[in-house]
């Protein structure tokens, strides 16, 4: 059996997949963004990372195992430790070990472990079918420049010319004296002062059609509205009773856990430690891996609990957020 099938599906739902004995897979939402030298839009996602120092088992990995493979809880352990084993034995062999869907682990010259997320996979499901968009750019052709030569000038005509030359090639077109030209002139104020008349007597009639047809229409309205209101029956209906609106209690599903215990005891130790020490600790209830989570504090967002777990962390390494649906 090979587990990288499991830490892929839980990558879905939580933020935190933890493997005993070997570290644990942290994710954090990203927002869109784009790549200005590609041109490339990416959409929200969740990156991936690794901590090696939260190795304790917090039992999430393992009752996964147990409820899909049909197993006891004791034997999905097993199954993880063996797996954990074959990792580490091909790191000291190979130096690098691929978990299928999720990364890809080396160890340097110091001998330390380096992570590589594999970044064709998005685990957020609010991006589930969006992948990166490449944009084309836009070129514009620069407009054609006209040649000096190109440039074909229009002939000068003066006042006192009675012929307009239209071509090299010439045509001659004769224009009316000027002896003739008050003629023309005198028939064509008297035509168009006719025209002008006939247009401002067509406007006023349509103006007036206008406020006519207007004035109908309100009338005829107010009529219809007025005959409403006369056959309206208004009926206005008094609650005899008063509602009670109950307002839940706001969740906190995000907890900042220091330790799971499987001794009711050893539990009660921790969170009387974590009173003393100032911290608003709980002791939450037994899970289904029959552990006692001991809890520094509950919180509204995971942004917050995530931020309490990084000052956290200075004095417990082993701190990690959980997650209650």
């Amino acid at each position: 059996m090979k587990i990288e099938t499991y830490i892929s599906q839980l990558l879905y739902r939580y933020h935190c997949v933890t493997v005993p004995g070997f570290g644990a897979f942290l994710t954090e939402i990203q927002s869109a963004k784009i790549d200005e030298d590609t041109a490339t839009f990416f959409p929200p996602s969740k990156s991936l990372s690794f901590n090696s120092y939260l190795q304790n088992n917090d039992g999430l990995l393992a009752n996964h195992i147990s409820m899909v493979e049909k197993i006891t809880y004791d034997e999905a352990v097993g199954y993880i430790k063996i797996q954990v084993f074959n990792w580490k034995e091909r790191l000291n062999l190979y130096g690098l070990v691929a978990v299928k869907n999720v990364g890809e682990f080396s160890l340097t010259i110091e001998n330390k472990l380096v992570f590589k997320p594999f970044e064709q996979l998005n685990y957020l499901t609010d991006s589930f079918g969006l992948s990166p968009y490449n944009a084309t750019v836009l070129t514009r052709d620069a407009a054609p420049e006209i040649a000096a030569h190109d440039i074909q000038l229009l002939p000068v005509i003066n006042e006192d010319q009675t012929e307009v030359i239209t071509s090299a090639a010439t045509q001659m077109v004769s224009l009316p004296t000027a002896k003739n030209n008050f003629n023309y002139l005198k028939y064509a104020a008297v035509f168009a002062i006719g025209i002008g008349a006939a247009g401002l007597y067509g406007y006023k009639y349509y103006e007036n059609k206008v406020v006519q047809e207007t004035l109908l229409v309100q009338t005829k309205v107010q009529q219809q509205v007025t005959q409403k209101i006369q056959e309206a029956t208004f009926l206005i209906q008094i609650p005899t009773a008063t509602e009670t609106v109950s307002i839940e209690e706001t969740k906190m599903p995000f907890h900042v856990v220091a330790g799971a215990f499987r001794n009711e005891k050893n539990a009660n130790k921790e969170l009387q430690n974590l009173l003393e020490l100032g911290f608003a600790a709980k002791r939450l209830d037994k899970n289904e891996s029959g552990l006692y989570p001991v809890i520094y504090g509950s919180y509204h967002t995971y942004a917050k609990a995530h931020e309490e777990m990084a000052k956290i962390k200075k004095a417990n390494t082993a701190a990690w957020v959980l997650i209650q649906d």
